[in-house]
C-alpha cells in the first residue's frame, strides 16, 4: 500500500486490550486515514468476526496488528513470588489470581487467518515476523509492518523482510514494542529515533508516540516519516472500546510512567495505586504477569476503580478530545499543513 495515497497522513495505533474496535478502524479509514485491528489478547475466532465487521463498515484498507512470539519462559519461581505479593490484591477485589501461562497469543492460527483474508496490512510488536513470514504475507498480498524503537531493530526488521517499520518514540502509551522483553534502559525519543533510524533504513516510516495535535503531525513528517500513528489521542472518541475509568483518567491531566506491574513488560500508563505499590518488585515475565493480574484489572474495571486496572496511555494524554474518530482525524490532518505552511512561511523570511 503507497501510504503516501492517504488523504490523511494519519494511522491508528492498534489499540491492543480493549479500545480496539472495528466500529473505530472503519471510521479512521474512512475519513482518509488507515485503521487497524488489534489481534492481541483475543482468539484467532474473534479477530476473523472483527474482520468481517470492519469490512461490512467500510471497504478501504485497514491493518490487523500480531504479537510476535515472546521470549523463552521465566523462572517459575519468579512468578511465585509475584503472585504472593498480589494476593492482597485479589482479595480487595473478590477475585482469584489468573493463570500465568506463557503462551505465544495463537500466533500460529492468527497468521494463517490474515493469510486466508488477505488482510491488506500486517503488522507485528514484540519482534520480527519469523523467518519465512514475511514472504508468506507478502505472497498472500500483504503488506509486512514492523514495530521498532531502535536502529539495531530497525535493520533486523528490514533484514527480515519489513515493507514499513512503525518507529515507537519513548512518548507512546501502551507496551513498549522492544523485540526482547525488557532490554536495559536506553530508550528513545521519537524523533531521535526516526532521525537515526532514516539515515540507514531505506524503507518508509510511521512516526508512533506522544503525537495528538497536527503540529505533532507536521513535525514527524519533516523529521522523515511518511505517516503519523495515534493511539491515545483516539481513545476518548465514542468508536473506541476504552472504559469509563480510563476514559475518565485520559481525560485528566495526571502524569504518566513506565510499569512492568501489570503484564511483566514495561508500558507507560497513567500513574495509579497499583502501578506505586508493585511496579519495583514486578518481574520481567511476559506474558505470565498479564495473564497473573487479569482477573484482578478486570474486577477493578466492573466497579470502576482506576486504581486496580492498567490504565494506558502516551505522555500527551490530555491532549485527547471525546469527539468522533473521523473528526479527529480529519482535523489532525487540517492542522499539519497548516503548521507545515507556517513554518514554510517562516522559513521564506
Amino acid at each position: 500500500m503507497d501510504l503516501a495515497a492517504l488523504a490523511e497522513p494519519i494511522v491508528q495505533a492498534p489499540l491492543a486490550g480493549g479500545a480496539s474496535t472495528p466500529q473505530l478502524a472503519a471510521a479512521v479509514s474512512t475519513a482518509g486515514g488507515l485503521g487497524f485491528l488489534a489481534a492481541g489478547y483475543k482468539t484467532a475466532d474473534v479477530v476473523r468476526e472483527d474482520i468481517i465487521a470492519l469490512r461490512s463498515l467500510s471497504d478501504s484498507p485497514f491493518g490487523v496488528n500480531l504479537f510476535a512470539p515472546p521470549s523463552p519462559a521465566p523462572q517459575p519461581a519468579v512468578i511465585e513470588a509475584y503472585a504472593e505479593e498480589l494476593r492482597g490484591e485479589a482479595q480487595r477485589y473478590g477475585a482469584g489470581l489468573g493463570d500465568p501461562r506463557h503462551d505465544d497469543d495463537e500466533f500460529a492460527a492468527k497468521l494463517e487467518l490474515v493469510r486466508e483474508e488477505r488482510v491488506p496490512i500486517v503488522s507485528f510488536t514484540f519482534g520480527s515476523p519469523p523467518p519465512g513470514v514475511a514472504s508468506q504475507l507478502h505472497t498472500a498480498g500483504s503488506d509486512v509492518w514492523v514495530t521498532v524503537t531502535n536502529l539495531d531493530e530497525a535493520l533486523q526488521a528490514e533484514s527480515d523482510g519489513a515493507d514499513v517499520l512503525v518507529v515507537q518514540g519513548l512518548e507512546a502509551g501502551g507496551h513498549r514494542a522492544y523485540f526482547k522483553d525488557d532490554p536495559e534502559p536506553d530508550d528513545l525519543g521519537l524523533l531521535s529515533a526516526l532521525r537515526l533510524i532514516a539515515r540507514r533504513v531505506d524503507l518508509p516510516l510511521v512516526a508512533a508516540g506522544g503525537i495528538a495535535d497536527g503540529a505533532a503531525v507536521a513535525a514527524v513528517l519533516c523529521a522523515g516519516a511518511i505517516a503519523a500513528q495515534v493511539g491515545t489521542a483516539l481513545m476518548l472518541s465514542p468508536e473506541a472500546g476504552t472504559s469509563e475509568p480510563h476514559r475518565a483518567a485520559l481525560a485528566s491531566s495526571r502524569s504518566t510512567r513506565l510499569t512492568r506491574a501489570f503484564t511483566g513488560r514495561r508500558a507507560r500508563g497513567i500513574v495509579n495505586r497499583f502501578m506505586r505499590d508493585h511496579d519495583i518488585r514486578a518481574p520481567i515475565a511476559y506474558p505470565d504477569i498479564h495473564h497473573l493480574t487479569s482477573p484482578i484489572r478486570a474486577a477493578a474495571r466492573r466497579t470502576d476503580d482506576p486504581d486496580g486496572l492498567n490504565l494506558w496511555a502516551g505522555q500527551t494524554h490530555s491532549l485527547a478530545q471525546p469527539v468522533p474518530a473521523a473528526e479527529i482525524v480529519r482535523r489532525l490532518g487540517r492542522e499539519a499543513r497548516e503548521a507545515a505552511a507556517a513554518l514554510a512561511q517562516r522559513l521564506e523570511r
